[in-house]
């Protein structure tokens, strides 16, 4: 079984896959998101065409025992961790909340120019759609201003929300967190200032929806209010790469929690 994925009838699919990294990594270079996702597809390119080169000529069996031994080892955990990652994230895909939230937040994204970009539009419409459903309900817009964005994300949104028919009173714009941590985190110090307390209210966490569970995830860590999720729109052609993305985010937290449960031991 294990000799099968370096044989010369799997080679096809190897270089398939290789190509179809490399222009999925074209695509997502061309969208000048901000961000350097992109080079994940460079990288599933270059593994995948050095598979296709150890399945020809018998190549894999001449490389030692011992390192084939670990790269299969080193294969299945990455494959196993990708696919938990998977499910985790599918699990709160579709999320639509619950009526009459006490707040939503919305996570910021990147602010270009001409507006919200594409992403954090649609976060926004979201949040605008659940507001005029829940009258009584109070948005927070995160987002401090990053190094290509000439407004803060948390202004941007706000402004955008008004533009869509929400009166400004119900909407308070966080501006000083640059990553999905500190948003709920500072949205959160908001809320504890105007209530008082988090204790008995009900929260929203406004996201695309491959980033729903982590989003809910460190809320729920940081708060003793009830939270949900609330899924906004994504574009198909995006999803791939959004969640492969969001994977190294979950990882990321998972080894933050690991360290500080050592850092009490």
């Amino acid at each position: 079984m294990k000799q099968s994925l370096f044989i010369p009838k799997i080679r096809i699919l190897w270089g398939a896959l290789a190509i179809l990294s490399l222009a999925y990594s074209l695509m997502v270079f061309l969208v000048a998101s901000g961000t350097m996702s992109f080079t994940i597809w460079l990288a599933a390119a270059a593994f995948f065409g050095l598979c296709f080169y150890l399945a020809g000529e018998g190549r894999w069996l001449k490389v030692p025992k011992g390192i084939r031994t670990v790269a299969y080892l080193v294969i299945g955990i990455i494959a196993l961790a990708f696919v938990i990652c998977q499910i985790a994230i599918l699990s709160h895909f579709f999320d639509k909340g619950e009526p009459d939230l006490d707040y939503v937040i919305v996570l910021g994204a990147q602010m270009r120019e001409s507006g919200p970009s594409v992403i954090y539009r649609y976060r926004l419409e979201k949040a605008c759609a659940y507001l005029k459903e829940n009258e009584d309900t109070i948005c927070i817009t995160t987002g401090g201003t990053g190094p290509n964005e000439n407004i803060s994300e948390g202004e941007g949104g706000k402004e955008y929300l008004i533009s869509l028919g929400i009166p400004k009173e119900r909407i308070i714009a966080e501006t000083e967190s640059l990553d999905t941590a500190a948003n709920i985190s500072n949205a959160l110090e908001i809320i504890k200032e105007a209530e008082g307390t988090d204790r008995d209210l009900k929260l929203g966490i406004v996201t695309n929806g491959f980033h729903v569970f982590r989003g809910v995830g460190i809320a729920r860590k940081m708060t003793d209010a009830k939270v949900c999720g609330i899924a906004a729109y994504m574009q198909f052609r995006f999803i791939p790469n959004n969640m492969v993305r969001e994977c190294f985010g979950i990882i990321r937290d998972l080894i933050a929690v690991g360290s500080a449960i050592t850092a009490i031991y």
